[in-house]
């Protein structure tokens, strides 16, 4: 094959992906049209409860609300008005409050973008610092011991509307050092960029941290060192060959915070985008959720454009000729305090559940809320004075078995759609940046409000971070020099991807998904808590959290015991699959 064949190979046709973000944006902006009419209730009903609060109006009233808004035209009317208006730069009326839509979602917007940019430098401060010992050891070729990760599942675990009020109550109002609400100024960001940074930080570090004793074991490096290139050097270098592989997840991860901050947004009272939409979208106000979700998925579509065109500039003409080395995971010595780890874990994690079992979790005794740790009562109890370990054990294996059920399934999918990366690209763009809220919503209206409902909404949204991951490590693979000369040598596609693209993604999948895993607990609590998914009184860890969080700074023993139990979960589960890894995995 000629050079000339090799680079035209390696420039794809962008028509594929082009359509598919066309066609994704437009899907999810009809069923946003179709939620009012889909949602079971009548969206006239729900229109006048959202401006005045009127619990039984009266039939003259609804048909008021009905006339005004012209709600029996039907959805693809609304929707051929709004869009109409787009190039005018009018995106209608909010139904509930009559004010133009575009002054407001404008404003939202930039509030969002704002803490965003905020939120991505505390992400990028606290990825380099987890991954600063293995950049140090590896840049002077002495990194001989491999790392459990336990720091990044710790920090990646934290729930941000738990964090959001520990840094709201401390730093805010004990200590004065930073607003604790309202958007006033450059200091009003501080603290929600914070509770948004710290745990994506610790995620995509983690997820980098673990592909840099790769680069660091490739020939160049070694022979950088030999002729006595400085260290910061090979970092650069190394960082250059690894962040191509981990920038896609800035998209799920950093850029999604834009719609899917709304829990810190309302904590900080911060007028965001996403506070907006999840507002617009319990209220049925259709011209305000219109708008929110055509700004969402523009950002990610631009977004994503960004960072394939940063990716591809990273990782420059080896990818375009086909001559980019895989990266291989050295032979490393797991540490000594691994197998201590996991056993200590998984120690603590039977010992709560079966204690746990052993007592009622529904018993409620209004003599004893909110009362502290104690023998009869291990946790502390509740607002109602339901004991907290009675409901954290029987929660446990239906918290660990929906959430596993839902991770498994969104990264199969990732999986699957990320290997047609073309066809992909756009639906993963738009998906991206969607609130899992909204998606349950739509899923609601349709299934009912259920905790397998809200499962299967998570898992339309949860598929985006692993598909965008699969693309991009198959596309690197794809222009490896054995992929040419295995196909030179007649393998045929079975052979390729059992032999190659599977081995390249797989592990790489597990550690994101494992990371990933508190975070599908505590989106499953937050549409259990908007009555979309698990209903009380059925115990649930992440349902747990969002009950007990306006509790937090007068009792936090009613959050820190399921908080401590979810970064139990998954320390549990990285040290886990860190054990099962093979040897120069």
């Amino acid at each position: 094959m000629s050079f000339a064949r090799t680079s035209v190979a390696a420039r794809p046709s962008l028509w594929p992906a082009a359509a598919g973000r066309v066609l994704a944006g437009c899907a999810l902006l009809g069923a946003v049209a179709l939620l009012p009419w889909l949602s079971g209730a009548d969206p006239a009903r729900t229109v006048l409860r959202a401006r005045s609060a009127d619990q039984n109006p009266t039939p003259a009233e609804l048909a008021a609300v009905r006339d005004q808004l012209g709600l029996d035209q039907g959805p693809l009317v609304h929707l051929g008005h709004w869009l109409a208006g787009l190039p005018r730069g009018d995106a209608g009326v909010s139904w509930v409050s009559g004010a133009p839509v575009m002054p407001q979602a404008g404003t939202a917007l930039s509030v969002s973008l704002t803490l965003m940019l905020g939120a991505f430098a505390v992400t990028v401060l606290v990825a380099a610092l987890v991954c600063a010992r293995t950049v140090f050891l590896g840049s002077r070729r002495r990194l001989r011991q491999d790392r459990a990760g336990t720091t990044a599942a710790v920090l990646a675990a934290l729930p941000k509307f738990l964090l959001a009020s520990v840094l709201a109550t401390v730093c805010g109002v004990w200590w004065g050092w930073f607003p604790s609400s309202g958007w006033e100024g450059p200091q009003s960001m501080v603290l929600p960029s914070l509770a948004l940074g710290i745990p994506s930080g610790a995620m995509l570090g983690g997820m980098l941290d673990q592909a840099l004793p790769a680069a660091f074991h490739e020939p160049w490096a070694r022979t950088a060192y030999a002729v006595g290139l400085p260290p910061g050097n090979i970092a650069r270098n190394a960082l250059r060959r690894t962040l191509p592989g981990i920038l896609p997840q800035l998209l799920p991860t950093v850029v999604a915070l834009v719609g899917g901050a709304v829990a810190v947004e309302k904590i900080f009272n911060i007028p965001g985008l996403g506070r907006l939409a999840l507002e617009a979208a319990v209220a049925q106000d259709l011209p305000v959720l219109q708008t929110a979700t055509l700004a969402l998925v523009l950002l990610g579509v631009s977004a994503g454009i960004l960072i394939r065109a940063l990716r591809h500039a990273l990782l420059g003409r080896p990818l375009r000729d086909g001559a980019l080395p895989t990266l291989h995971r050295p032979p490393l010595v797991p540490p000594r305090s691994l197998r201590w780890i996991t056993a200590a874990c998984s120690v603590v994690l039977i010992a709560l559940v079966t204690a746990g079992l052993l007592r009622d979790p529904l018993q409620v005794d209004t003599a004893a809320r909110l009362v502290a740790p104690s023998l009869e009562h291990p946790l502390g109890t509740d607002a109602l004075g339901r004991d907290l370990l009675a409901r954290l054990g029987h929660g446990a294996l239906r918290t660990a078995g929906v959430a596993l059920a839902v991770t498994v399934v969104s990264a199969i999918t990732g999986l699957m759609l990320g290997m047609a990366p073309r066809a992909s690209a756009g639906p993963t763009e738009v998906v991206s940046t969607l609130p899992a809220v909204l998606s349950g919503l739509l899923i609601a209206g349709v299934t009912g409000p259920s905790v397998w409902g809200a499962a299967c909404a998570v898992c339309v949204v949860g598929w985006s971070p692993y598909a965008a991951q699969t693309a991009a490590l198959l596309e690197q693979e794809r222009a490896s020099g054995h992929i040419a000369a295995s196909v030179a040598l007649g393998a045929g596609r079975p052979h390729l991807l059992r032999r190659h693209m599977l081995p390249a993604v797989l592990p790489a999948l597990l550690r994101n998904a494992l990371l990933r895993l508190p975070t599908a607990v505590l989106v499953l609590a937050s549409l259990g808590f908007l009555g979309l998914g698990e209903q009380p009184p059925t115990p649930e860890w992440g349902r747990l959290l969002s009950e007990n969080q306006p509790y937090a700074e007068l009792a936090p023993w009613t959050v820190l015991g399921p908080a401590a139990a979810l970064v139990v979960l998954s320390v549990l589960a990285v040290t886990g699959s860190a054990l099962g890894r093979p040897k120069g995995e």
